[in-house]
């Protein structure tokens, strides 16, 4: 199983940092890297990708935050590209991203011990209170190859 992140710092990081320095058989952490600017869509941006990112692609996608449903935000490929999401309590670029789960019909749960730090997160997205439900989630939703 593979790690995709928007290979920010915050919750980004702490998530990268986990995944890179567990034991593992296999996987690996990608990071979906958006563009400077508008103007400058040939750099990442600063900050980016965060020193855990085993494998930063680089887009020449600028947008994030509240602009995360938008067509030139990297969002779209962090949802796209994945085959089940667990989404932590975040801001608005993480509230963008389980909306457009909702949006393309992917799995998602979201993972949180209160209510109040993810109630700008759509209502209908499934809350679960510990990392046994996520393993549960992500045993029925992604299974491992053989």
């Amino acid at each position: 199983m593979n790690l995709l992140t928007g290979a920010g710092g915050g919750v980004m990081t702490s998530v990268s940092r986990a995944f890179t320095t567990s034991p593992r058989a296999r996987g690996i952490c990608i990071g979906i890297v958006p563009c400077a600017s508008i103007d400058e869509r040939a750099s990442p941006r600063d900050g980016y990708p965060n020193p855990f990112v085993e494998l930063p692609i680089l887009t020449h996608l600028p947008y994030r935050g509240t602009r995360g449903t938008d067509d030139l935000s990297r969002n779209h490929i962090n949802v796209l590209s994945s085959n089940a999401i667990v989404a932590l309590p975040g801001g608005s670029g993480t509230a963008s991203e389980v909306a457009l789960a909702v949006r393309y019909r992917k799995p998602i749960v979201v993972l949180t011990t209160s209510e109040a730090l993810v109630s700008s997160f759509d209502p209908s997205v499934p809350r679960v209170l510990d990392i046994a439900d996520v393993e549960a989630f992500l045993r029925l939703r992604a299974p491992l190859p053989p």
